[in-house]
């Protein structure tokens, strides 16, 4: 019998999928988040050099190496004003042991927690797993693009709430927060002494000339706002394992202490390769964005006779098989079976966006191959 933290956890069914999808080099790969656009070559580089470099094998420091944590400083003041020093980033294994780290350091059992409906799994459970609960706000469909429903928010907010906890763009949706949307959410956080804590992993990932908006240049945000990075989307380093979160004094005490007694720290190799990527050049993201935009917009024409928002940014958006008389699960496998696409349902990604739909990752194919998409939707649901 499971302890009762993981009763209401369910497995992760990506996994399913692609096992299911084996090694046939004929399936394309929508499932999971990977990508084929490899990293900035310069990362490799330092990365390389840093094998068998004393410094680079060692436990210390244990809340990262400093000049990859004065360079995140760096850039976060260099773009919003603030005044971030080295001390107040911590270096984690991913963006994921961040978020867990921030839970821990910012949240009691039975306090509640405020995410979109849909969003990253990962992220819902990581909140049930340290003991809070998670309360969900969810997006609308309003003209062609995905809304918070900002009229539900006085609804999810009360004397239990202790953060937001938002991703932008949101993952799986591809959905991007609206002005609107980030000033009340900030003049909330600032009001009542809320945490934002935002998972910026794929802020820059924005399509169609969109601008970043950033929590932290909203009044009283840098007191508020806990920032989780990577490397792993923005620089397609996801085997590097490197993200961070930035938090004000003395939060960050605290998510550093849970982060020691957690994972310690990357690994030093992994950390330089970091540091080179996040000083690599604005053409090589300019060159990977556009590649991305390339992928959305094939998927977007290869499917266009089928239910989907397109997604503003990030690698992934969703299609909705209810028309089809299907749930995500009963899509998921005609596509595999029939067509040979793996995508992952959404069952436990949401409340009200759940059930109903498939993620399509579109940034681990192609366009050559993504063209092939019509044809096998076609074989499989006719």
């Amino acid at each position: 019998m499971s302890v009762k933290r993981l009763q209401h956890i369910p497995g992760f069914s990506i996994d399913e999928v692609a096992h299911a999808a084996g090694q046939d080099p004929e399936v394309l790969r929508l499932e999971n988040l990977d990508t084929d656009i490899p990293p900035p070559p310069q990362a490799i580089a330092a990365t390389r050099a840093a094998i068998g470099r004393d410094a680079d094998n060692s436990y210390l420091p244990f809340t990262g190496q400093e000049a990859l944590r004065n360079e995140i400083a760096r850039q976060l003041n260099g773009h919003y004003g603030t005044g971030y020093s080295q001390r107040q980033v911590v270096i984690t294994c991913g963006a994921t042991e961040a978020m867990l780290d921030i839970l821990l350091a910012t949240t009691d059992p039975g306090d509640e927690v405020v995410l979109t409906d849909p969003t990253y799994a990962g992220m819902i459970n990581r909140v049930r797993l340290v003991g809070a609960v998670p309360r969900l706000l969810p997006f609308v469909q309003r003209q062609g693009s995905w809304e918070l429903d900002l009229q539900q928010l006085p609804a999810v907010v009360n004397g239990r709430t202790r953060a937001f906890f938002i991703m932008n763009p949101s993952m799986p949706s591809g959905a991007v927060l609206s002005a609107e949307a980030w000033e009340q959410i900030c003049r909330l956080c600032v009001a009542r002494a809320y945490w934002l804590i935002y998972n910026a992993a794929m802020e820059s990932l924005l399509f169609d000339g969109r601008s970043l908006l950033h929590p932290l240049a909203y009044p009283g945000m840098q007191h508020r706002c806990i920032v989780v990075g990577s490397v792993s989307k923005i620089y397609r380093m996801i085997g590097w394992r490197v993200g961070w979160a930035v938090a004000p004094v003395p939060l960050i005490d605290d998510i550093a202490r849970v982060h020691i007694y957690n994972a310690v720290t990357p690994t030093g190799i992994a950390q330089a390769g970091a540091l080179a990527a996040l000083q690599s050049s604005e053409a090589d993201f300019r060159k990977y964005l556009g590649e991305l935009e390339r992928r959305r917009n094939t998927l977007n024409e290869q499917l266009a006779a089928y239910s989907m928002i397109p997604a503003a940014g990030g690698w992934s958006q969703l299609l909705d098989v209810s028309p089809l008389g299907l749930d995500g699960e009963q899509a998921s496998r005609l596509l595999l079976e029939k067509g040979k696409v793996a995508a992952t349902p959404m069952t436990h990604w949401g409340h009200l966006h759940s059930r109903q739909y498939i993620r399509l990752v579109f940034s681990n194919e192609p366009v050559s191959r993504l063209k092939s998409l019509r044809e096998r939707f076609k074989r499989s649901f006719g």
